[in-house]
């Protein structure tokens, strides 16, 4: 087990301190901040490879996009609260919980839940997740990033 003093910028980003997404209008103030200043995001799909270099601006805009419209079809609450920034007005980091695989995000049943993707400006490191991934759930990861590779 890593200690504190060894732990990676990204490591420790992570585990800090987080804001919650409560109401939809908040996410989408959250992904105008994010558009509106695309260059140097990362996404990353926990479990899979970590990205070596931040996403192009077209390809941040369109999951972002996509992103939302899985998360307002799949989450049918009359709340957001499944997308948490560790700054609503200059993030740097952005956790987005999978509608379908909640978990305890706030770790009360011991286990602590890992997001289903980050926006970061940090360079991710692999976070392997080991919770099974529906097949749709890949797939609709593939069509934004992955569309040659065919499981």
């Amino acid at each position: 087990m890593m200690n504190s003093a060894s732990h990676s910028l990204f490591k420790t980003r992570l585990t800090g301190p987080f804001s919650g997404i409560v109401t939809w209008g908040q996410l989408t103030d959250l992904w105008s901040v994010v558009t509106g200043e695309p260059e140097g995001w990362y996404i990353y799909a926990v479990g899979e490879t970590p990205p070596e270099a931040p996403a192009d601006s077209a390809t941040l805009v369109h999951f972002v996009q996509g992103l939302d419209e899985l998360l307002r079809r799949e989450h049918r609450e009359e709340y957001c609260g499944i997308v948490y920034a560790d700054d609503k007005v200059k993030p740097s980091m952005i956790k987005i919980f999978d509608p379908h695989n909640l978990g305890s995000s706030c770790g009360s049943s011991g286990l602590k839940t890992l997001p289903g993707w980050l926006i970061t400006r940090i360079p991710p490191e692999r976070l392997d997740d080991h919770r099974p991934l529906p097949e749709g759930r890949k797939r609709w990861w593939r069509k934004f990033f992955h569309a040659e590779t065919e499981s």
